[in-house]
């Protein structure tokens, strides 16, 4: 899927580098802003959180010092950080970097990439009073009778989610307690992105699958080394809600089976293994079907060239 000459031609106002997990995108965008004069700005949603440095494979504090690095480990496991949340953020480093840095996005969360120039739906706030409350009262029931308690409320809604999809179930349910009105009915209002109509440079590491599989499974063993375990026993002890971005983090729910002793230590690698190959493969197909054609389809070395060429060409080409 390689892109067009169109929206991303001459010098770019930023770069987005996009790709699976382990695809190797961190070191490509620190590559640049060193070269570059960049700042890396985290756009994946489990990087952002404090409580993951090392089960999120978020930069090491020594490749921090390298360049600099926004969004990164500056969220609590608390927060429920939403595309939204994420949208406003990137506007606020944006306004704040220096005439001439050069902002390098790097993740792998699709929907933060689609916030930054298409925009997104204008999705109300919920009080965290309501929320309590839906979650208190969704609190040991199945997905399939909430979906059914939605069904009753929010037809609509319930009709486009999958009746197993616990998340986005609640989120409409919390939505329509909230404002008394359908999450679609929100959907058509767009708060435009704050990279809407620049020139953008857009790449997707697309590793080869196989060698992709590899190097998740080491890292996987990996993080277990560096002490993603000891990580998620402190996740642990907060007590979060179930529900929360982090607490469903690749990894995290296998490792805490494996604290509360119903699984062993193998079996929790394992399963932390087998979710991530499993998003991997989830990141691929949505950037294939929901992302434009200016997305460049690349490997690291081919990235970097790519990159070297479009900043080093005249500008206004």
């Amino acid at each position: 899927m390689q892109g067009s000459d169109g929206q991303d031609a001459g010098h770019p106002a930023a770069i987005l580098i996009a790709g699976p997990t382990a695809s190797g995108k961190s070191a490509l965008g620190l590559r640049i802003a060193r070269a570059f004069g960049g700042t890396v700005i985290n756009t994946d949603s489990m990087q952002v959180y404090a409580d993951l440095r090392v089960l999120s494979a978020r930069p090491s504090a020594e490749e921090e010092r390298l360049a600099p690095h926004r969004l990164y480990g500056s969220i609590d496991g608390a927060m429920n950080f939403s595309v939204g949340h994420f949208q406003r953020q990137a506007a606020a480093i944006l306004s704040e970097l220096e005439t001439g840095t050069l902002p390098v996005f790097v993740g792998g969360t699709g929907l933060y990439f689609r916030s930054l120039d298409e925009g997104i739906s204008d999705l109300p706030e919920v009080p965290d009073a309501v929320r309590q409350r839906i979650r208190a009262e969704a609190d040991g029931q199945p997905t399939e009778a909430l979906h059914a308690a939605l069904a009753l409320r929010d037809p609509d809604s319930a009709q486009r989610l999958r009746p197993s999809d616990r998340m986005r179930v609640m989120r409409a349910l919390e939505i329509h307690a909230a404002t008394g009105r359908s999450i679609g009915s929100f959907q058509d209002a767009r708060v435009p992105g704050p990279l809407a109509g620049k020139p953008l440079l857009k790449i997707f590491l697309a590793t080869e699958r196989e060698a992709l599989r590899q190097r998740i499974d080491a890292r996987f063993v990996t993080m277990m080394e560096q002490g993603a375990l000891d990580e998620v026993a402190a996740l642990r002890e907060r007590h979060l809600d179930p529900l929360l971005p982090v607490m469903r983090a690749h990894g995290v729910p296998g490792l805490i089976a494996h604290l509360d002793g119903a699984i062993s230590r193998a079996e929790a690698i394992q399963r932390g293994q087998g979710d991530t190959r499993r998003y991997a493969k989830r990141q691929f197909t949505w950037f294939r079907h929901q992302m434009g054609e200016d997305w460049h389809w690349t490997t690291p070395d081919a990235a970097w060239s790519l990159v070297q060429a479009r900043l080093s060409a005249p500008a206004g080409r």
